[in-house]
Order: C-alpha cells, then sequence, then structure tokens
C-alpha cells in the first residue's frame, strides 16, 4: 500500500474542501477520483470531512431527470461516475464500509440499474454503478448481503445481466455469485420457485448468448455463471430443478473447449454436472480426478 506524505495528505484535504463548492466541485471530482489507489486513507478523509458525502449524493440525485426519457450526455456521466467512483472507495475501505450501509448510500444508485438505454453514457453509468456494489461483496459480510436482499439488488442486477455490455454482465453476475455463496443470500434466492427460475432464466439465456458469439465465448464471465449454478445446486430443491433447466450447452465439450486452460472453472463446472445428475459429461471434461462425490459450499 502507497504510503502518504504531508504534500498529498494537503492536497486531498483541498480537494476534498473544493467538493462543497459546486463552482470547484467538478475537478475536485476528477483530481480525487485519480488519487484513490494512491491514498490509501481516502475513504474517511471523505467520510468525516463536513458535507463531502453529501456533495457526492448531490451530484447522484441531480442527473435523476436526464435518466428518463434518457438524455445522459457524455460529460454529465463521466462527473457522476467520478462521484461514484469515490463511493466506490467509502464502499470498499474497512472504517466506513458499515457506516457506508447504515446510511443506505446504495439506495442512491439503484436508479441507475432500472435505465434501459444502451447508449455508452448510461453503459458507464451503470458499470460504474455495479463496481459500487461489488466493492461491497467483495469482503464476505452478511451484513452486506442481508441490506442487498432487503433492497431488492437482485433484479437490478439480473436486468443488467440481460441489457448490459459483457463487462456489466460479469459485474453483475459476479454480485449474484457472491449473494449465492453466503447461505443467507441462497436460501433466500431458493425460497421460492419464482426466485429460482428468475436467476435461472437469466443464467441460461447467457449461456444461450455466449454459444452465438462470432469469438469464443467470454471466460471471465462464464467462470461467473458456471459457479453461480454449482453453488444453487447445494440447494437440494434448486438441484432437482436443474437437472431439467440446465443449459444443455453446458454438457457440450464443443462449447466448454474454451475452459480448456481454467482448471478451476473446469472443476467447478464437472463437479455441477456431476451434483445434477450427468457424471458421463462431467467425465469427459477430464477433470474428475479432483472433484468430490457429493455438492461442494462455500467459495
Amino acid at each position: 500500500m502507497a504510503s502518504s506524505g504531508l504534500g498529498d495528505v494537503q492536497q486531498v484535504e483541498a480537494f476534498v474542501h473544493q467538493l462543497i463548492n459546486p463552482a470547484t466541485r467538478e475537478n475536485a471530482l476528477l483530481e480525487l477520483s485519480k488519487k484513490r489507489e494512491n491514498f490509501p486513507e481516502l475513504a474517511p478523509y471523505l467520510w468525516h470531512s463536513f458535507g463531502a458525502i453529501a456533495a457526492l449524493l448531490q451530484e447522484i440525485v441531480s442527473i435523476y431527470p436526464l435518466l428518463s426519457p434518457p438524455s445522459l450526455t457524455a460529460h454529465a456521466s463521466n462527473r457522476v461516475c467520478n462521484a461514484l467512483a469515490l463511493l466506490q472507495c467509502v464502499a470498499s475501505h474497512n472504517e466506513t464500509r458499515a457506516l457506508f450501509l447504515q446510511a443506505h448510500i446504495p439506495l442512491f444508485l439503484y436508479p441507475f440499474l432500472q435505465t434501459m438505454s444502451k447508449t455508452r453514457p448510461f453503459e458507464y453509468l451503470r458499470l460504474t454503478s455495479l463496481g459500487v456494489i461489488g466493492a461491497l461483496v467483495k469482503v464476505d459480510d452478511t451484513d452486506v448481503i442481508n441490506f442487498l436482499l432487503s433492497t431488492e439488488i437482485i433484479p437490478l442486477c439480473l436486468r443488467t445481466m440481460e441489457i448490459g455490455t459483457e463487462l456489466s454482465k460479469t459485474v453483475a453476475t459476479f454480485i449474484v455469485q457472491k449473494i449465492l455463496l453466503d447461505d443467507v443470500g441462497l436460501n433466500y434466492i431458493c425460497a421460492t420457485a419464482e426466485r429460482f427460475f428468475a436467476v435461472g432464466a437469466v443464467l441460461g439465456n447467457m449461456v444461450v448468448a455466449q454459444a452465438q458469439m462470432v469469438d469464443q465465448p467470454s471466460q471471465r464471465l462464464l467462470k461467473h455463471i458456471i459457479r453461480c449454478y454449482l453453488r444453487l445446486s447445494d440447494n437440494p430443491r434448486a438441484r432437482e430443478a436443474l437437472r431439467s433447466c440446465l443449459p444443455e450447452l453446458l454438457r457440450n465439450a464443443q462449447f466448454t473447449a474454451c475452459l480448456k486452460n481454467d482448471d478451476t472453472t473446469r472443476r467447478w463446472l464437472a463437479q455441477l454436472l456431476i451434483n445434477v445428475g450427468f457424471p458421463d459429461a462431467a467425465a469427459a471434461l477430464g477433470a474428475l480426478d479432483v472433484v468430490q462425490p457429493t455438492p461442494m459450499t462455500g467459495a
């Protein structure tokens, strides 16, 4: 972790102070977003500085009128995304993460995840908003999962998994994966057939979409999809349902050939196929030497 000299601290303090003034805020947002990596204590500085978080929320709320009808410009998107990048910094920091949740700040981002426009400014806005939620779930914390489930994050992630670019689909699927890996999240999604099939349908559609790509499928996205399916198979009722609704493409050696150099994902897929009753397809992956005969749990 990079150390910060007195000059850096004074610079950051000056820019944080400039956030409060609307006339100097845009440049302060830009400069502070550049300093995130080299100033590890930026999050506490932002949180404990008078008016700083309020200024970031003002930036977010100010573009709500541009969401519907969609009229967001690239400049407005870049500006608010700099504010979101600073909120991601706050969401990532051990000292400020719980405070960030207690203030219900993620709710301010949800309108951005409800947008349907596929233009670049909106996609950038969605992706950066997902980055904030992704920062929250990276640390295994049931309080985070409970908050996200209670505020209906799953449907918002599923929407992005359906309409987003490959990168935003990947981040949204990662968030769903991290929710599933927590027992609270798995139980929530498997509690009703409606929730399970909503998640399963979107995962299945993404597998089909990957098969239709001109280039080979995205290994990173496919890895998250398979891990979601594997975790679902830890639930007995979901495992039964997956026997009939797991995409056949995941048993197609030609489709899964893109995973030949990814031992971890091949093992996950082999375990998934065994769990739902397709041992022959699992054997074709050549990963059986490291697969257990009973469902896995955990990350």
